[in-house]
């Protein structure tokens, strides 16, 4: 009984270590934004729309949510995607994502935002950067 076991045990063992290779990497990267759409004005302690445009660029990528990083008045903003690691990968040339931020200021003053869209050609990072006063109604 105690061999039967073992080579139950063993063949269970054997059959569980696949060799397949089928299992798709992910990675995540920032993609530059195109285009912001942000009302005038911001009204504190509502949740205000920020619409950002982006070009995705391959049927491979896919929305993850946004890069955001906040230091005092300054927000610093980029799209990020997950990027399936696979062949057969078809590179997009005008398909044009559009997402939406909500951003619910807690004070009243200017807040500047920093939309990130891509680097030179020196390898430093573009910004777009607009400011805009959050006011109480």
């Amino acid at each position: 009984m105690k061999k039967i076991l073992s080579l139950l045990s063993l063949f269970i063992v054997l059959i569980s270590c696949s060799t397949d290779t089928d299992e798709t990497n992910v990675r995540y990267e920032l993609i530059p934004i195109q285009n912001v759409t942000i009302s005038d004005h911001l009204l504190v302690g509502e949740a205000n729309q920020i619409t950002v445009q982006y070009n995705r660029p391959s049927d491979c990528h896919g929305f993850n949510g946004f890069y955001y990083e906040k230091n005092g008045f300054t927000r610093t903003i980029a799209v990020q995607n997950y990027v399936y690691e696979r062949e057969g990968c078809s590179p997009l040339t005008n398909e044009l994502r559009e997402e939406v931020l909500e951003f619910k200021p807690t004070e009243v003053g200017t807040y500047t935002f920093k939309f990130w869209q891509g680097k030179d050609s020196n390898g430093n990072d573009i910004f777009l950067e607009l400011q805009r006063d959050a006011i109480i109604e």
